[in-house]
């Protein structure tokens, strides 16, 4: 992910089918602990909104945050340090695990919300009070830089996070529903794809099967810049056996490509049962640099990578840093149909 832009487990299964490659794979689940549910959200619940990555001072942009709330009929609880910057970043990282404690000690919150993502999430890791979440599990969300956190909380507290909009995401009407659906009802998601097409031969979200077939396991992922900077720490993703969905914002293809080699070298790619590449905005190659083989598009990189593994692989799911977005419930069981286009999620996140 381009930090430039703050604003914004191995169980293969049989081969089947009518060629050999198209195959379906079926995955058992592979966490440490065991998988929590946090109660699902009803209208009047108080959230609690913080900024664990990058502050948030506008106050015209604060200002949103509460018409946000009510709007899916919930009620605000600020974190202390909203609005305040201090320090060579912003928020140092003590007040943001205050707020972020806070929130997940006050039994009046049912849910914690960062207002957006940006830089700097990765720095709480190591101070957060994992006891304190599994002992009190709510409801929490956010994507870009807030893929750090999901990681960390989910590998260890087994706590179910939803990667899908902040506060400040645009929120349309598509992101919205499926937002409601992963948070507010108990009942599994179901199957989910990209919106309906405008112009059906000039699609806004181009979704391309890369290597076709189903698979089934537990969903992990997030920002793909985020799992790259946590590989090698306590906090890394582990995807034997899981469908492993990835995105990104304004990397040129060959950043991408450094950072799919990393997670094919660890061995991350080869132990999934399935891989889905969210829609990537801004990911072209920029000026001319002959010593990064500029010129090669995100889609020549993804079929170079992922083409030639023996797992599913499709790319273009509205995940991430897109208007229309999905919120997935992680660490519970999906299944992936790569030639349909089309991601089962077979568990509700919520209780």
């Amino acid at each position: 992910m381009n930090r430039r832009n703050f604003v914004s487990t191995a169980v293969v299964g049989a081969v089947a089918g009518l060629a050999a490659a198209v195959f379906t794979r079926t995955a058992e689940t592979q966490t440490n602990v065991p998988l929590i549910r946090p109660p699902r959200l009803k209208p009047g619940d108080l959230v609690g909104v913080i900024t664990p990555a990058t502050p948030a001072t506008n106050p015209d942009r604060l200002a949103l945050v509460e018409r946000t709330i009510k709007h899916f009929g919930l009620r605000v609880k600020w974190g202390k340090h909203i609005g305040q910057k201090s320090g060579y970043f912003g928020n140092p990282v003590q007040e943001r695990l205050d707020d972020l404690h806070a929130m997940f000690r006050d039994p009046e919150v049912k849910g914690v919300f960062p207002i957006q993502g940006g830089y700097g999430a990765p720095q709480l890791l190591d101070g957060i009070d994992y006891d304190l979440i599994r002992r009190n599990p709510k409801v929490f969300t956010g994507y870009s830089d807030i893929t750090a956190l999901h990681l960390a909380i989910h590998k260890r507290t087994g706590l179910v996070t939803f990667h899908g909009p902040n506060v400040f995401s645009a929120l349309t009407g598509y992101t919205q529903t499926h937002f409601r659906k992963a948070v507010f009802e108990a009942a599994p998601i179901g199957t989910v794809t990209n919106p309906p097409e405008a112009n059906s031969l000039r699609p806004k979200y181009l979704l391309r099967t890369i290597r076709p077939g189903k698979a089934t396991g537990r969903l992990v992922g997030g920002n793909l810049t985020l799992i790259s900077t946590l590989m090698g720490t306590p906090y890394e993703i582990d995807t034997r056996g899981a469908i492993l969905f990835l995105e990104d914002i304004g990397e040129e293809p060959y950043r991408i490509d450094r950072m799919l080699t990393q997670l094919r070298l660890a061995g991350k790619l080869e132990q999934a049962a399935g891989i889905v590449f969210g829609d990537c905005v801004g990911c072209a190659p920029n000026d001319y640099k002959p010593f990064v083989a500029a010129g090669f598009s995100l889609g020549e990189v993804l079929d170079a990578l992922l083409g030639n593994l023996k797992v599913p692989v499709l790319s273009g799911l509205t995940i991430g840093h897109v208007e229309d977005q999905l919120t997935l419930p992680l660490g519970v069981t999906a299944t992936l149909d790569a030639e349909a286009g089309t991601l089962e999620i077979k568990e509700s996140g919520v209780s």
